[in-house]
């Protein structure tokens, strides 16, 4: 019996699948985040050890039984972070073929398998990931919270602590979310906020994103404009690969993932109108096949290009790795 193993990583969670051959889903299951550059290494590996952990458990298999493994993980795009996942895995599964990748390569597998198409991931992070018909592939944002990631649930969270400091400086106008934000993150005063993110920023401000939406749908303009700005961010990313793959013209899918999307009408139509002014003839969707499945396709045919004659399909070598 040959199984494979997808894991998909970002900064708030870890997705793993074990697929049999055909494809079928034998198990899954959900750990903690696993974005090494955010949390890490140590941290990253006991995600991805629990994640597969409890799916070798269901199937009842050990880690020597894996036939391949494919890890798509936020971070990925560094050579340093692929070595030390692939030296992990490699250990970890010692009969599997290892392949390393980013978050977005396995959501793009998903989306659109190996053909044209674009993933435009916006969760703790964000990023644009695309393919031309030539097979030509494009990247852009995801340089993480401090110079990049427009549009991500990090992002609005910050946008919005900004905003209360702004107000608290007498620079702009009362905004629901100085009370709202407090009182959810069960802090009683503006200092216990601040050294709440000094001490784990990543563990407060995507907590702050559904205030902010819920701040906008109550119809305050502060939170209405964090999300436009947000939104009209992250259209930029997408279309600056759209635009690079000459896709302006085509008729090709771009598939959102990652928990920012489908939560504000407000954001999701600023996107849309601006992605649509970008390439008229894009059918814009919300991801349907989740990336860790697309992680067990990738997995798949790296086995089955290893195991025989090599297709025009195969992914890159499992030393390689595009993106963030």
């Amino acid at each position: 019996m040959h199984c494979f193993l997808g894991f998909d990583g970002g900064g708030t969670k870890t997705e793993c699948v074990l697929t049999d051959r055909s494809g079928r889903t034998i198990a899954q299951s959900v750990a903690g985040p696993s974005n090494p550059l955010r949390i890490g290494f140590e941290a990253a590996f006991n995600s991805l050890t629990a994640a597969a952990d409890h799916v070798l458990s269901a199937a009842k298999l050990d880690a020597g039984q894996i036939t391949a493994v494919c890890a798509g993980l936020a971070g990925a795009g560094r050579k340093q972070v692929v070595k030390r996942v692939m030296a992990f895995l490699v250990e970890t599964f010692p009969h599997a073929i290892v392949h390393v990748t980013t978050d977005m390569a396995v959501a793009l597998e998903a989306a659109a398998g190996d053909g044209e198409g674009v993933i435009l991931i916006a969760g703790t992070g964000s990023s644009a990931y695309g393919r031309n018909a030539a097979g030509k592939t494009m990247r852009a944002g995801g340089y993480g919270p401090w110079i990049g990631d427009e549009g991500s649930a990090f992002d609005i969270g910050r946008r919005a602590v900004m905003a209360i400091a702004r107000q608290r400086d007498g620079l702009a106008p009362v905004t629901l979310l100085a009370d709202m934000i407090p009182a959810a993150l069960e802090l009683p005063a503006w200092e216990n906020l601040i050294e709440r993110i000094a001490q784990n920023p990543d563990e407060v401000f995507p907590r702050i994103f559904p205030l902010v939406v819920d701040a906008a749908e109550a119809e305050d303009d502060t939170a209405r404009e964090i999300l436009f700005t947000a939104a009209l961010g992250l259209a930029q990313i997408a279309a600056t690969v759209i635009r690079k793959l000459d896709l302006e013209e085509k008729e090709f899918v771009l598939a959102k993932a990652g928990g920012v999307h489908g939560r504000s009408p407000l954001f999701d139509s600023a996107l849309d109108a601006v992605l649509w002014s970008a390439a008229p003839r894009v059918h814009i969707e919300r991801l349907a096949v989740p990336p860790a499945i697309g992680a067990a396709r990738l997995a798949r045919r790296l086995y089955a290009a290893t195991s025989g004659p090599a297709s025009s399909d195969s992914p890159p070598p499992a030393s390689s790795a595009a993106g963030r």
